[in-house]
């Protein structure tokens, strides 16, 4: 097999429209990958392998999914896997449309709000109590029987033989496990898979995951029924009640994956595409519809009044996720459309000021009576020119890690992935002799009966997994997705806009510096604000004194962590399609292990 990787520098114009790909400007740490037959972005080089040796023996991007997914189980534990969740989003040649199949799972039948209550005192952030019912096994498998070309026995095998006979441990995955050793040593499971004698592995370590082999196995002969009706399903549930949590069998018997429409809005001529709740792509959606406005190219890239925008505008937007977006079954009224409506970003834009920013959480908004402001909330801003003191919180420490890739192939099928266990090992609980991490997903739920997103037996959570696409003339343009918890929708404006509105090409989009606001309720239990807004120290060193002049509380930090590189946070994953010639261009930012790889 060989690969060819090149550099591209070229500017196309397109009837009256520049479109750049150029390496021109800001240099980059890792070079634009360009291919016509197909191309695998990333977390890991051997989840690229995986879904570009589906591609090169004849399968479609669906089938490449399928790959990645389980061998994201075996590399990124920490990240996601069988004991996870995911939204999938593909665009389908044959049907000529764009699908969503949510794969996200409900919380256990035996999850009442008054239990969590009185047994529990809360929603903990891990452990048996923070479990969801796993979702992604079955997400994937409904888009596989759909859309795929490939049996199960050839897309799983890379995933089998890794697990079974070992990969070395990069230094992105050591420190997880690092992080994560002392939660991993509170069940005998875990400690036995991830903490091999007794300390958790290092760089270059080779790690062997037998019991994970054998339940791989499992899907690949029987299908998603071992995992959701046989032998795997009766040792979560067995494991699950001996260690004092509420999956049962049924729960899992039960699970079925959906396939849904899409939420869309146009951004200056392009068809942005988002996953619909439960999940919060609506956020990003939102966000682009208030900043549509503004002559953003005017304003130029991560000037103060930019990056100005792009705080408020996320602060308005995330201020609409608590209020109304949660599962659409147990919220079948929810203004979802609306939300996404022209008119209504007009009444939102118009609270933003140029002069002060929104002092803490922004009010929601009133879509359904066409109001700005929900009755009962008021709207409070900084005093102009009095700068604010440095925030003394950054939600990116707040430990939420996802795994999200993105594939195209040959035919005109394109693919955008986020998929998670949540936190770093979810649950921090490996189901004993199935050698898989279960997610702590239900720690996104809330407790106040008012609240909308509030733990209910069946319910699947708010979500923050939200893979993105954009067409371009009906055709697919743009596929990225990126880790990172709340951080996700900002990470992914900035990249789309980098791209749309300043002609980067999709690695300088990947890798430039991001500004994060906290000023929102966040996803995590109890969904405290914050107040603040985190930005590489170079980028605080330029724009910070104006900043803070408007009133945002800067978090300046040296690197991203945990997920991206000194420039930029995230771990963005790109392939962008060209219109005319059909060449595709992929990007990924330097964060994590991420890795691109076509032909």
């Amino acid at each position: 097999m060989r690969t060819w990787i090149f550099i591209t520098m070229s500017i196309i114009t397109l009837g009256e429209e520049v479109w750049a790909q150029s390496n021109a400007g800001a240099p980059t740490w890792r070079p634009v990958v360009m291919g016509k037959n197909g191309m695998v972005a990333a977390e890991h080089p051997l989840q690229a392998v995986a879904g570009l040796r589906v591609l090169q023996g004849g399968g479609n991007a669906i089938d490449a999914a399928v790959a990645v997914f389980y061998m994201t189980a075996v590399t990124e534990p920490s990240e996601a896997g069988l004991g996870g969740d995911g939204f999938l989003l593909a665009y389908i040649k044959s049907i000529d449309r764009m699908i969503l199949v949510n794969g996200s799972g409900g919380a256990p039948r035996l999850a009442t709000r008054e239990y969590y209550q009185t047994k529990v005192g809360g929603v903990p952030p891990d452990g048996p109590y923070s479990t969801a019912v796993p979702g992604a096994v079955g997400g994937f498998d409904l888009l596989h029987k759909k859309y795929g070309t490939k049996d199960y026995r050839t897309l799983l095998a890379d995933a089998i033989d890794a697990a079974a006979k070992g990969y070395a441990v990069s230094a992105w995955g050591a420190g997880n496990f690092s992080r994560s050793r002392e939660m991993l040593s509170r069940w005998d499971s875990s400690a036995k898979v991830f903490l091999p004698g007794g300390r958790p592995p290092a760089i270059g370590d080779w790690l062997v995951q037998p019991d994970l082999a054998r339940s791989i196995s499992a899907i690949a002969e029987q299908g998603a029924g071992a995992f959701y009706r046989g032998d795997i399903a009766r040792m979560i549930a067995r494991y699950h009640e001996r260690t004092g949590g509420l999956l049962r069998y049924n729960d899992l018997a039960e699970f079925q994956a959906e396939e849904a429409e899409p939420i869309r809005i146009d951004y200056r001529g392009y068809d942005v595409y988002q996953s619909p709740p439960n999940s919060g792509g609506i956020v990003m959606l939102m966000a682009l519809n208030i900043l549509e406005g503004f002559d953003l190219k005017k304003n130029g890239h991560n000037t103060p009044e930019y990056l100005h925008l792009l705080t408020e505008a996320f602060k308005l937007a995330f201020a609409d996720r608590y209020p109304y977006i949660t599962d659409p079954r147990f919220a079948p009224g929810a203004p979802i459309a609306q939300l996404l409506s022209k008119p209504y970003a007009v009444l939102r834009r118009g609270l933003i000021k140029m002069d002060r920013a929104i002092a803490g959480v922004a009010p929601p908004g009133d879509p359904g009576h066409g109001k700005a402001i929900l009755a009962g909330h008021g709207i409070r801003y900084h005093e102009p020119g009095r700068p604010v003191a440095a925030a003394a919180r950054d939600l990116r420490a707040d430990g939420e890690q996802t795994s999200s890739f993105s594939i195209a192939d040959r035919w005109g099928n394109v693919v955008s992935v986020t998929h998670s266990v949540n936190g770093g090992f979810g649950s921090g609980m490996v189901v004993d002799g199935a050698g898989f991490v279960l997610n702590n997903r239900g720690a996104y739920f809330g407790l106040d009966p008012a609240d909308i997103n509030v733990i209910a037996p069946g319910k699947r959570t708010r979500q923050g997994a939200i893979p993105a696409m954009a067409l371009k003339d009906g055709k697919p343009f743009l596929a990225w997705n990126t880790p990172g918890g709340d951080t996700i929708p900002q990470t992914l404006t900035q990249a789309f806009l980098n791209v749309i509105e300043f002609g980067m090409n999709v690695q300088q989009a990947a890798e430039a510096p991001c500004a994060m606001t906290s000023s929102f309720r966040v996803s995590m239990y109890p969904q405290s604000p914050g107040d603040g807004l985190a930005m590489p120290q170079f980028l605080a060193d330029r724009v910070g004194p104006r900043l803070r002049a408007l009133g945002h509380s800067i978090q300046a930090s040296p690197t991203q962590p945990p997920y991206g590189s000194p420039s930029g946070p995230g771990a963005v994953k790109m392939i962008l399609i060209h219109p005319v010639t059909g060449v595709m261009y992929g990007g990924a930012s330097p964060g994590k292990d991420n890795y691109v790889i076509g032909w």
